[in-house]
């Protein structure tokens, strides 16, 4: 007896690994990309920025000090948190990509 099934056949688990892996790698690079290019122009704009920024002023200090003390500082926390936040939801999609079998 023959079926007329035209459904593909299912790759190899270690093939599924491998390009889920893949695809994993790719988006977690992307992200760490971005976040450190926000990294990169919050360190160095406050540093190229400073003079221009020192005229203005917060509680009394220079708008270039109150950024690389404080704003920065802040930033980092931020780019960090959101590194965690994205990390997690990919590394499930991942998992569940596993195992389901997609």
């Amino acid at each position: 007896m023959q079926t007329d099934s035209v459904l593909p056949p299912s790759p190899p688990p270690r093939e599924r690994i491998l390009a889920a892996r893949a695809m994993h790698w790719s988006r977690a690079r992307r992200l760490i990309l971005v976040l450190l290019g926000i990294w990169l122009a919050t360190g160095f704009g406050t540093v190229f920025f400073a003079r221009d920024l020192a005229h203005m002023s917060v509680f009394g200090w220079p708008l270039s000090f109150y950024l690389a003390a404080q704003g920065a500082t802040l930033i980092y926390l931020a780019i960090i948190g959101v590194y965690a936040w994205r990390m997690r939801i990919l590394d499930r999609e991942f998992a569940r990509m596993l195992r389901d079998g997609a």
